[in-house]
């Protein structure tokens, strides 16, 4: 009892801000006494400190207390195809490190020792001891299959699905005691949008992640659908046209191969436009108004429509958040998208741009991280202990 009264008081703190005795005990229908001695606890746990008086109202200020957000840290990392991206953050979601780095990594082998020394840098610059991360979460491209310790369907990272791989990565990174989850980046995408971007307060959405591959993160209820196996959102195994067969049948996975970012350059060249090196080079000279580039655009939109509609006779989501390096293009691509769908299905989902740019997934590995990592420091500071013993 006295540990559960410890973490009401703790998750008032955490939800609403700073309260003092009183104003926790109304919320959580505490009494003052038993309040005061789970603060108590609390503060002697390094879990919530005391910010100063409050003045209002007549008699003697009360004390202001908060939850600590260094009583703990959690590490975010996005493994892209391009760019791995590290943030170190506290308890209340705040940025304290931050490290973008090149991937040049040629084999898996070296990719994991990349990422693991990206991490003790970013976690050294935020001035801290990897002791005091307490729950760590990377994205990564594919599907993480801890049964197997492998990650499926990775094929643009090199030599990432090798057997193992993925409990090596979990081990390195888990070194110094930090609780190490392996999610997939779309996933994360969707609860990056979910937490703070596009999709807050939305309650089942699709995030449709475009670029060098093309994944989809789902929510329902507010929460992560991974599916039975985790893979669910693996929208590049679609079929879409004539179906592939022989060893090629999957890699890449048909959607993948007729509307991810090679493909789009492809469609230029086949327009005319062969000095598109890139789909940004593409959508560049859309927005300049060249009408070759803006028929890839449009040929691309219908190809996402055809995405979206499958998923949206499933799901229904009340939206479709659009991002990675060509889903950021929402500007020229949701209205030709939106007409698509009008002519498919009955209902059209709002369809807009994801807020956070490229650091979505990395926003939703801190979101993630937080959940476990809030949990966790309470049995880690000994406090679950120390209340069964009192």
């Amino acid at each position: 009892m006295r540990a559960l009264n410890q973490r009401l008081v703790l998750e008032r703190l955490r939800a609403h801000g700073e309260a003092t005795r009183p104003q926790i005990a109304a919320a959580t229908g505490l009494s003052k006494p038993t309040v005061g001695q789970a603060l108590l606890d609390l503060e002697h746990h390094g879990l919530v400190r005391a910010t100063g008086r409050s003045l209002a109202g007549p008699g003697r200020a009360a004390v202001v207390y908060r939850a600590a957000p260094d009583a703990g840290h959690v590490v975010g990392v996005d493994i892209g195809r391009r760019v791995i991206r590290v943030a170190v953050a506290d308890l209340d979601g705040s940025i304290v490190a931050r490290l973008d780095e090149p991937n040049r990594c040629r084999s898996a082998s070296a990719l994991v020792r990349t990422v693991s020394e990206a991490v003790e840098r970013a976690v050294a610059s935020a001035g801290l001891h990897p002791h005091e991360v307490v729950s760590t979460v990377v994205g990564t491209p594919g599907v993480p299959d801890p049964a197997t310790g492998t990650v499926h369907r990775a094929p643009n990272l090199p030599g990432w699905e090798r057997r193992g791989l993925l409990n090596e990565l979990v081990a390195t990174l888990a070194g110094a005691g930090s609780d190490v989850v392996v999610e997939n980046d779309a996933n994360l995408c969707a609860v990056g949008e979910h937490a703070l971007g596009a999709a807050l307060g939305v309650d089942v959405l699709v995030c449709l992640t475009v670029g060098t591959g093309i994944g989809m993160g789902l929510l329902v209820d507010g929460k992560l659908f991974r599916g039975a196996h985790g893979a669910a959102g693996e929208i590049a195994d679609l079929p879409f046209g004539p179906l592939p067969t022989g060893a090629d049948a999957r890699r890449p996975g048909p959607v993948e191969s007729a509307a991810a970012g090679q493909a789009v350059v492809d469609a230029a060249h086949e327009h005319g436009l062969t000095k598109a090196r890139s789909a940004k080079d593409v959508f560049r000279l859309a927005r300049a108004g060249d009408e070759r580039a803006m028929r890839v655009v449009e040929d691309e939109a219908e190809k996402l429509a055809y995405v979206v509609s499958a998923v949206t006779a499933v799901l229904d989501p009340r939206l479709i958040v659009l991002g990675g390096g060509i889903g950021g293009n929402a500007d020229l691509l949701a209205e030709p998208m939106r007409r698509s769908l009008a002519a498919t299905i009955p209902v059209v989902p709002e369809i807009v741009a994801g807020q956070l740019g490229e650091d979505a997934v990395l926003a939703g590995a801190i979101a993630t991280a937080l959940g476990t990592a809030r949990e966790l420091v309470f049995d880690r500071r000994g406090l679950r202990r120390a209340a069964g013993e009192a």
